[in-house]
Parts: structure tokens; C-alpha cells; sequence
């Protein structure tokens, strides 16, 4: 006794110890296998996963660890704070498996931080949960009294839907004497009970007999079922129907038509009347094949009520009886195989999927996790899966029906910066059924593209003498890239540029990247500026690109001429183009400049080469394009300068009265807009010998005046001008309302006769004082330095605004007639315009303005001045040259 004990214990041990072996080997291989029993409430313990495959609790949530079931219920979940797997509901094993002898759940366990699945198995134990039943618990048979003791009527057989020992195991009747109880064990291992007439009924004796069958299965406590057994004595019916076939089989499509006879059972009964007609019925069926099978009574046709599905049931068996009238019956079965059709396309879950991706990704990268399964079998259960065309992704195999999307290569956001990947999935049916799925990912930016100019290199053209912060140019830079490592900045590469910094001279906008210029540019200083600009993006490390700027400086005419001959004169110089200007007027020290005389022979002939003026201008091009003009001269026609050469040459031979000193003034001027110019003094002195020369010139030079002198003339001959010419207006008006009033009180004069000879546009006449019509304008700038002394002329400033007093052996035409008769024949108290007018060279001695107009300076220079003096200008007459005629 004690040593079978022991090998008990011992095979135990054993069956114990394989079971632990099996599952660890299990779990190596990345499968759980777990057993629990029925029926157990909702979040019983399973398993613990977290230790089974040795995963870190704490980081077993982050992770996101959870469990899927491949059908639509979930029968399990996962706790991550324990890692304990429980069910997720009540779990009835005769509901989900049915007639299988092993109940057996699976599921997946998917950890999606680590795209890794394990495979679940949970095995569901039966328990004793169901008792046996009859489909009928009350059942009435029909027997003759000619029946002979021994003969079997099959009684209803009772369910049990549990397995093993729990299922049905005996049956057991009870009632009455006249009937026995004998089971009969079928080919499958099902138990058929059958009553036995164990002794003759008589029908006169007892019509009815009242028998209890009860059934009983192996658990523990057992239960029973119990069915009530009414037997009917009938007459004598000795035929009894019979089937043409022991087993009828049929196999249909799983689409057959609702409605459609799928076959059609036969029994015969050569008895007569009522006794040979047969009744067919399903002596016992189930409540889901009742819904899908309907038997004809009459014909023994069987229909379909509902359609049928391979994917639930492959196989249908079905019992019918026939029975006559008389009680008689006979039985047989019917297989209904069921064959497989197309109709479940491929199911495609997606269990797990990211949803952005770093464009660095290496190729391989996990991106998403798919379930494919098809309810068919066979070729049309086969799913093959594929991706779209273009897309930079492949399908691996994970475990079973688990796919993985993955990276084939590297990615580039510049190129495409989002996937819309469809994956389809196609059975091996005809025609094959599709289904897919779209995986929506974004690609994350890396900063792997450095700014990108417009152009490989920029020019601009820059006038000189620009304002100070002058737009210059824009550059422009563009980053494929996208966000912050998109954004350029650019600033100037350091570099000098005479000596200074580069940034002192431009400077470029760190956002926009417009270039300015800091300074005004010089093109005679600097004529050219290279320059680099760098554009840096906002990565992490930044990536940059430069690009060369060339910026050329345009010339502008900002330079006037410069004389270098003839050399400006001594004492302190004036700035460039000018000193030729003082040579002509004097210096403020009075001495002569010489560096301006050339000698001339007499008896030169015409073009003879007197002097060359020589000037240069710093500017380029057309504004440094220098031309010639003889602005005045002393004798006209005598000189002549070349328009490009600067050559003054003879315009003819020198005559005996011309003057042996003459002063020649050269405007130099440029060709830029607006041109610019500088004048040239040259003395030329017609003489035969150095010694005349010397003696000419000798003779001529004057003492001037200290410059402290001339700067008190000047103030003291403007104030009197001012006064003398605000007296001249007073005077003039005066005159003219005396003449008005008079002219009102007696007719007017007839003089004029002894003007008939003299254009009256010559003359205005009030008591004496003659207005010029022609009028000149002419501006004189004096300074206390002569070297800002100036003379401009206007065009017309070389006639006289009195006609010229005629040479000796011409006749005056207004002089030959008697002034002092025009006076007698004016009338008393009438102004003296007609004497005035016979002397148009000499206003009348009673004028006080006679010795003005009468000077020769009049005659050579216009009747109004336009003086400047410190910044002031005020209008004078001849007196100014009357009083101080020496500061020209």
C-alpha cells in the first residue's frame, strides 16, 4: 500500500515537473500557456505575464503592454500595475467550444514601445455545470397488444453539454414491470436508451402505462434529468415503416438559397389504412438546428430556414422518424456537410502603429503592427499581403498572422513630408476578396539641408555720394528644411577694406537680408567692394552657405575741373579749378599773378600756338570728358581756343591798334549733368622781345589795396547805394504824380518833334533822369579775400546799355541840334525830356546822375550789380564803380 502511495507521489512529481519544463519552454519561445476552469467570475487570476516572460513591472505600463483577442470579444486583459492576466468576463466552455474535447482561447500579448508579441494560450477546464436533458420531458408511445415481450423501442435521448465524467453517463427507468431498460452504446460512444417489453401487454388489462427514464452524469454531486414515458396499448399493427437507407448524406455550399430542399427521406409501410400511412418527424434536434432545418411531415423533404455559414458549423447530423398510424416507426440519419465558400474577406486590424517618424530613421525601423485573418479555409482562407507602389516602407512576417510595416530605406521630409501607406490584403478565392488598411505617418524634420541662395553670385551697381543707410540689394537664401531649421539669418563675413572693418562700410538685415550701405561711397576712393554674405538656418548644429556680393561704385560728376596750367597764382590757394580765376582778378596781397602770362609775337600768323591750357578731371568716363570755350576775352576776334585741345592759337595777325596786354578767361567744362566747370586766366602780351614783355608788364601792374580797406569800402558803398537808390525811387515817384496832376489840369505837350530821329525805346525821361529799358544783370561776389572774388556774366552782358558813344570821325545824330533850343521850346513848368534825350551819352549837367552814367565803366559793365558781401546781396548802380573802381 505504501509503495503505490509513493509512485503516485512520484508520477506526480513528474507530470508536475514537464508541465513547468513545458511552460518555461513556452515562454522562451515567446508563448504563455494557461488553465483555468469555467465559469469563474469576471477578474479572475490567469497568469502572471510579467513574470512568466521576466518583463519589469514598473516599466511594463509605460511600455503600453496590452492584451488582444482575435475575435470580437475580449475574454482577457492585462493589470498592468501587477502584470497579472485575468478574465475580462464569465467564461462558459460549452458556449464557445461546444462539442470539443479541448477548449482553447488564444491571444496576443503586444508590447508597443517594443513592437515585440507574445502568443497566449488559455486552456478552459470543464466543470460539472450542466445536468443531463431531454429534448421532451414528456414523451408518449404507442404500442400494440400484439407486440411480443423483447421487443425495443427507442426511447429520447438526454443532453449533456459538459465533457468527460461530467457529461451523461447512465440511464435509469422506473414505473412498471411490463417494461425494461437496456442502453445501447453507439459508434461514436453515445449511449441510446431503449425501452424493452418485457412482458405482454393486454390492452383490456391497461391502456396506459406510466414510466419514468431519468439520466445521470459522472460529476460530483452527480446531477439527473428526468423524462415522464406514457405508453399507449393500441390494436394490433404488425408493419412497420422502413427507411430506404440506414444513413442519408448530403453536401451543400454554405450560400445555398434560403428556402432550397436540400434532400428528401423515404419510408414505406406495406400496412393498410392508417397503419401504413408514415409521418416523418425529427425525433430530437437542437434549438439551432431547429432554426436552420425544417422537416415536411407529409414528404420527408428537408428545407433550409436560415442560411448556412461553414465558418460556424462544417457538418450537420440530423435524426428522422417515420411512423405509421398504428405506432409503428422506424429511424435514420442525416449528414448535411457543409463546403466552404468565399464569402469572408481578409480582416486587417491594425494592433499598433506610430503615428510620426524621424526622417533619420534607420532603414528597418518598426512603424507598425498588423493582425490579418480570414474566417474561410483552405485556399480561400490563404491571405497574402502586400503595400503600395512608391512608398519607402516593406512587410515582414512578425509571428503568425502578424505582420510588421517597417522602413526599406531612409527617409527624406523634403521630398515627402507625410505617408498615407495602404496596405491590402487578398485571399486565394475566385474571385479573391480584398480589404485594407491606411497608415497614416508624418515625417519628422532633421536639420540635413543648408540654406540654398537664388543665385550663385550677386552684383548691384551703387551711385557715389549715396545717402547713408541706402538700400543696396537683397539677398535671398532658401532651406528645404522645414520650422525653426528653415529659418535664415545672414549676416556679412568679416573682412577690411582700406584699412577698416567691412561692417563700418555695409551691413546686411539678419532676417529679410537687405544690404545697406553704412557710409557714402567715393568712386575716386573706392571703386569696387567684394564682399561675402553667410546664411546660417536655426538647426541644431546650424548649417550654412555663403555667396559672394560684388557692389561697383558708379561715377557721379561730383569733381569740377582742375587747371594745372596755367598754375594758380601765389598767396593761399583756392581750391581746384579756380586758381586760374585768381590769376585774372589779383590776389588779396595785390601782387600780380605771372604764372598766367604768355608771350605773342606781332607778327604772328593766324593759328599761331600761343599758350595750352591744360586740366584734368577725377571723375570717369563721360563725366571726366573735358571741353574748351573762350568765355572772354579783351580783342574777340584775335583768339581762338580748340573745343578738345585747350590750345589757344591766333585768330588773325595782330593789328597796329590792337592793345599790347590782353586777358583771356577759358571755361573748362566736363560733359556730366548737370556739367561742371572751372575758368582759366591767361595775360597775353604782343611783344616782340622778353624786354618789352618785362616792360609791358611793369607798367601795368597797380597796387591794391589792403584787404582790410576793401572790406570797409565795400560796407560803406553798399549802405550809400542802398540810400541813393531808395532817394531815386522817392524821387521817381514824386515825379510821376507831379506829372499826372499835371497832365490833368493842361493838354499835353507837342514836343516830341525834335525826337523824331531817336527810337523812343531808348529813352524814359522825368526832369532829367533817364531809366535804361535794356537792362543786364551781372553777379559780383566780394570778399575781403580776393580769391573768392567771382564775376558772372549773363549772355547779353557784352552790349552797353547806351548805345556806344561813336568814334571821333562819326557823327552823333542827336548832337548837332541845340539843346539850349529844346530848352526855350519846352513849356514852363514841364519836365526836361527833350534836352535828355538829344544827349543820350550825357545826361543833362543839371542832373546829379550825369557823372554816373557818363562814367566808362557803365559802358562796360550793365546798369544793376548783384553784390554778395557776407552772405547779404543788395542791387546798386554804376556809383558803386564810381566810388570804388578799383575792386574789380
Amino acid at each position: 500500500m505504501y509503495a503505490a502511495r509513493v509512485g503516485r507521489c512520484g508520477r506526480r512529481q513528474r507530470a508536475l515537473l514537464c508541465c513547468v519544463l513545458v511552460a518555461a519552454w513556452e515562454a522562451a519561445r515567446g508563448q504563455l500557456r494557461y488553465s483555468v476552469p469555467e465559469e469563474l467570475p469576471k477578474g479572475s487570476f490567469v497568469g502572471d505575464v510579467a513574470k512568466d516572460l521576466a518583463l519589469e513591472l514598473a516599466a511594463l505600463g509605460a511600455r503600453g503592454a496590452r492584451v488582444v483577442s482575435p475575435g470580437r470579444t475580449q475574454y482577457f486583459v492585462l493589470h498592468a500595475s501587477s502584470g497579472h492576466l485575468v478574465t475580462a468576463e464569465r467564461i462558459d466552455r460549452e458556449q464557445l467550444c461546444e462539442k470539443e474535447p479541448q477548449c482553447v482561447l488564444r491571444c496576443e500579448l503586444i508590447v508597443e514601445n517594443d513592437m515585440k508579441i507574445y502568443a497566449v494560450s488559455v486552456e478552459i477546464m470543464d466543470i460539472n455545470d450542466n445536468a443531463p436533458s431531454f429534448k421532451k420531458v414528456e414523451v408518449e408511445e404507442k404500442m400494440t397488444e400484439m407486440t411480443a415481450p423483447g421487443a425495443r423501442f427507442p426511447l429520447p435521448e438526454a443532453h449533456d453539454p459538459d465533457l468527460g465524467v461530467n457529461s451523461l453517463q447512465s440511464y435509469a427507468l422506473s414505473g412498471d414491470e411490463h417494461f425494461s431498460l437496456s442502453v445501447q452504446a453507439g459508434a461514436d460512444g453515445e449511449k441510446r436508451p431503449e425501452l424493452v417489453l418485457a412482458k405482454a401487454l393486454d390492452r383490456e388489462e391497461a391502456a396506459f402505462h406510466e414510466l419514468l427514464l431519468r439520466a445521470s452524469d459522472g460529476g460530483d454531486p452527480a446531477r439527473t434529468g428526468t423524462a415522464r414515458i406514457r405508453v399507449a396499448v393500441l390494436d394490433a399493427n404488425d408493419n412497420a415503416p422502413a427507411f430506404s437507407q440506414a444513413v442519408y448524406t448530403v453536401r451543400v455550399p454554405e450560400d445555398v438559397p434560403v428556402g432550397s430542399t436540400l434532400l428528401r427521406v423515404t419510408a414505406t409501410d406495406p400496412d393498410d389504412g392508417t397503419n401504413g400511412d408514415v409521418l416523418y418527424t425529427f425525433p430530437e434536434i437542437s434549438d439551432k438546428a431547429s432554426n436552420i432545418f425544417h422537416l415536411e411531415p407529409d414528404s420527408g423533404a428537408i428545407r433550409l430556414l436560415k442560411n448556412l455559414d461553414f465558418e460556424e458549423a462544417e457538418f450537420h447530423e440530423l435524426k428522422v422518424r417515420a411512423r405509421d398510424g398504428g405506432a409503428l416507426s422506424d429511424t435514420a440519419k442525416v449528414s448535411i456537410s457543409v463546403t466552404d465558400v468565399n464569402d469572408n474577406a481578409p480582416e486587417l486590424t491594425v494592433s499598433s502603429a506610430l503615428s510620426e517618424i524621424s526622417e533619420d530613421a534607420a532603414p528597418g525601423t518598426v512603424v507598425a503592427l498588423l493582425h490579418v485573418q480570414d474566417r474561410d479555409s483552405g485556399a480561400n482562407g490563404e491571405v497574402r499581403c502586400s503595400l503600395g507602389e512608391g512608398v519607402p516602407f516593406r512587410l515582414e512576417r512578425a509571428l503568425d498572422d502578424y505582420y510588421s510595416v517597417v522602413t526599406a530605406r531612409e527617409l527624406d521630409r523634403e521630398r515627402a513630408s507625410e505617408y498615407n501607406v495602404t496596405v491590402r490584403a487578398a485571399d486565394g478565392g475566385s474571385p479573391a476578396l480584398r480589404s485594407g488598411a491606411v497608415l497614416a505617418l508624418r515625417v519628422l524634420d532633421v536639420n540635413d539641408n543648408a540654406p540654398v541662395f537664388a543665385e550663385a553670385r550677386y552684383s548691384a551697381r551703387l551711385p557715389e555720394n549715396n545717402a547713408e543707410g541706402a538700400l543696396v540689394l537683397t539677398v535671398r537664401a532658401w532651406d528645404a528644411d522645414w520650422g525653426q531649421n528653415a529659418r535664415v539669418r545672414y549676416r556679412l563675413r568679416e573682412g577690411r577694406l582700406r584699412g577698416a572693418p567691412l561692417s563700418s562700410y555695409v551691413s546686411v538685415q539678419a532676417e529679410t537680408g537687405a544690404l545697406y550701405a553704412l557710409r557714402s561711397f567715393d568712386y575716386e576712393e573706392v571703386r569696387e567692394v567684394e564682399l561675402w554674405v553667410r546664411a546660417e538656418d536655426g538647426g541644431a548644429p546650424p548649417l550654412s552657405s555663403n555667396v559672394s556680393v560684388r557692389l561697383l561704385i558708379a561715377d557721379e560728376n561730383d569733381n569740377a575741373p582742375q587747371v594745372l596750367y596755367p598754375p594758380a597764382a601765389p598767396g593761399p590757394g583756392p581750391g581746384p579749378g579756380s586758381g586760374a580765376g585768381v590769376g585774372a582778378w589779383g590776389s588779396a596781397s595785390g601782387a600780380w599773378s605771372w604764372a598766367g602770362v604768355e608771350l605773342a609775337p606781332r607778327s604772328a600768323e593766324p593759328g599761331a600756338l600761343v599758350a595750352k591750357v591744360v586740366a584734368v578731371d577725377a571723375d570717369a568716363g563721360q563725366n571726366a570728358w573735358l571741353s574748351y570755350e573762350l568765355a572772354k576775352a579783351t580783342e574777340p576776334g584775335l583768339f581762338r581756343v580748340g573745343l578738345h585741345s585747350g590750345e589757344v592759337r591766333t585768330a588773325r595777325s595782330p593789328l597796329a591798334r590792337d592793345a599790347a596786354r590782353h586777358s583771356l578767361v577759358v571755361v573748362v567744362k566736363d560733359r556730366g549733368r548737370p556739367a561742371l566747370s572751372a575758368t582759366a586766366t591767361l595775360t597775353v602780351v604782343l611783344a616782340e622781345s622778353v624786354a618789352e614783355l618785362l616792360s609791358e608788364l611793369g607798367s601795368a601792374a597797380a597796387p591794391a589795396e589792403p584787404a582790410g580797406s576793401l572790406t570797409r569800402w565795400l560796407v560803406l558803398a553798399v549802405a550809400a547805394v542802398s540810400c541813393l537808390f531808395l532817394a531815386f525811387l522817392l524821387l521817381l515817384l514824386a515825379l510821376r504824380l507831379r506829372r499826372w496832376r499835371r497832365s490833368r489840369l493842361l493838354p499835353p505837350p507837342s514836343a516830341g518833334a525834335a525826337l523824331r530821329g531817336v527810337p523812343a525805346s531808348h529813352f524814359v525821361g522825368i526832369d532829367g533822369v533817364r531809366a535804361f529799358l535794356r537792362s543786364y544783370s551781372h553777379d559780383v561776389s566780394l570778399t575781403a579775400d580776393s580769391r573768392k572774388s567771382q564775376l558772372r556774366c549773363a549772355g547779353g552782358s557784352c552790349c552797353d546799355t547806351l548805345p556806344a558813344r561813336p568814334p571821333p570821325d562819326e557823327a552823333a545824330p542827336l548832337r548837332g541840334e541845340d539843346a539850349a533850343a529844346h530848352r526855350a521850346a519846352e513849356p514852363d513848368g514841364l519836365p526836361v525830356s527833350a534836352a535828355t534825350a538829344a544827349a543820350p551819352h550825357s545826361l543833362p549837367s543839371r542832373s546829379p546822375l550825369a557823372p554816373v552814367f557818363d562814367s566808362p565803366w557803365c559802358r562796360v559793365f550793365p546798369s544793376a550789380l548783384q553784390v554778395s558781401f557776407d552772405g547779404e546781396s543788395v542791387t546798386s548802380t554804376c556809383l558803386f564803380l564810381l566810388l570804388y573802381p578799383n575792386s574789380l
